[in-house]
């Protein structure tokens, strides 16, 4: 694909968006009304830049959304997401539906209320949890019957009722219900696919809300096949943004990148692109080299709570004895809180003593390691170097 950017002769990208949409629409010298819309600014190979408009803000692109399952990153205060400039947030239907309750939360004015987080929300679907963590749960074509992981008792998703849950909690980013399969069971992984196509055309149907952008997602397991067909149906619901579901649950990194090029060859272009629970920092330089533009992963807090620390050099375990003197910061480039104010050695401290503020400390670093990574693969876009940028950061983390 040939390298191009996309600008005025400012490089002003409110005026590439206002052009786009003449261009588009032919509408005469009015702005489009709608509450989403996405601006391709810049393309370096197939890795793209751009900026997602919703409702409760912009939404810069390729960006790392940090994962708050429960209506809350764990660790950290909304406040340390703000002094972070996380641009967007993911919140679980599943765990939400069960505790609090998705009735009570809309009662409560919706999450971005709840929660007191006034910038943009996506909510995924319950569909990978419904299959993952319930000891049992039915499938049928209707949706899925499950017992829930907290008590046992039994409930039942379907695509519209994870609609008007996701409606209750009103994200400004819903994802279509789907169903993830084994990657590698080529019959299962048709079957699945095809019921999670008509699933999103029920979950297109069922949709009220206008300021929610409802996204759907392309299964189809490691098949090129499946993937390919999969691709071009959801392509064909023209939704507003598409999600890659179904990566990242077991099969190789290889296959995940052939995935990724098959599907991104198909999706649109001028819509967002979003591949799910997927998060290391080699994830998100190989996933925007192939035209992914939103990520997710509950690996940087998961990684605080077991002791470990992201750097460009790779993971630290901070409970290591070489860190008991060390009066550096995780990373001496570094400009998290946690780097500018304390040390190596009373990270160490605080994990032996079991104190809460470990967990606080690594995990501010950790999601800071993976904004600032995603911000600076976006800048790179923007000023036509990835493939450099991209080159000089995995060669350090192999170093």
């Amino acid at each position: 694909m040939k390298s191009f950017i996309l600008n005025d002769q400012n490089n002003n990208p409110t005026t590439l968006r206002y052009n786009l949409i003449l261009q588009s629409t032919g509408t005469g010298f009015t702005m489009s009304d709608q509450p989403f819309s996405f601006d391709l600014l810049a393309q370096d190979g197939a890795a793209r830049a751009g900026v997602f408009h919703t409702p409760h803000g912009d939404v810069p692109t390729p960006i790392f959304a940090p994962v708050g399952t429960q209506a809350t990153v764990k660790s950290l205060t909304q406040q340390h997401l703000y002094e972070l400039d996380a641009k967007l947030i993911l919140a679980n239907t599943y765990h939400l539906y069960l505790r609090p309750g998705d009735d009570l939360i809309a009662e409560m004015g919706g999450l971005h209320k709840f929660m007191n987080w006034d910038r943009p929300i996506l909510t995924d679907s319950g569909g990978f949890q419904v299959f993952s963590l319930s000891d049992m749960n039915k499938i049928d074509e209707e949706g899925v019957t499950f017992k829930s992981h907290i008590d046992g008792s039994t409930h039942r998703f379907t695509p519209e009722s994870s609609i008007k849950i996701q409606e209750n909690l009103g994200a400004d980013i819903i994802m279509a219900f789907d169903e993830c399969a084994d990657p590698y069971n080529r019959d299962y992984s048709e079957d699945a696919m095809q019921r999670t196509h008509r699933w999103a055309e029920r979950c297109k149907i069922a949709k009220t809300r206008d300021d929610q952008a409802l996204f759907g997602i392309v299964q189809g397991g490691v098949h090129p096949e499946l993937r390919q067909a999969s691709a071009e149906f959801i392509a064909s619901l023209d939704f507003p943004g598409n999600a890659i579901g179904g990566l990242s649950v077991g099969e190789t990194k290889p296959e995940m990148h052939a995935m990724l090029e098959i599907v991104n060859g198909i999706l649109p272009s001028d819509k967002p692109r979003y591949l799910m629970g997927v998060g290391t920092p080699q994830d998100l330089v190989e996933g925007i080299r192939r035209g992914v533009d939103i990520f997710d992963c509950v690996l940087p807090t998961r990684l605080a709570r077991h002791n470990a620390a992201m750097t460009d050099h790779g993971r630290l375990n901070m409970m290591n004895s070489q860190f008991a003197r060390d009066e550096h910061p995780i990373d001496e480039n570094c400009t998290c809180y946690t780097c500018q104010h304390h040390s190596r050695a009373y990270i160490r401290h605080l994990i032996q003593t079991k104190e809460m503020l470990s967990s606080t400390l690594l995990s501010i670093h950790n999601i800071h390691t993976l904004l600032n990574l995603a911000h600076n693969l976006r800048q790179a876009i923007l000023d036509m170097r990835f493939d450099d940028f991209a080159y000089n950061y995995l060669s350090l983390l192999d170093s």
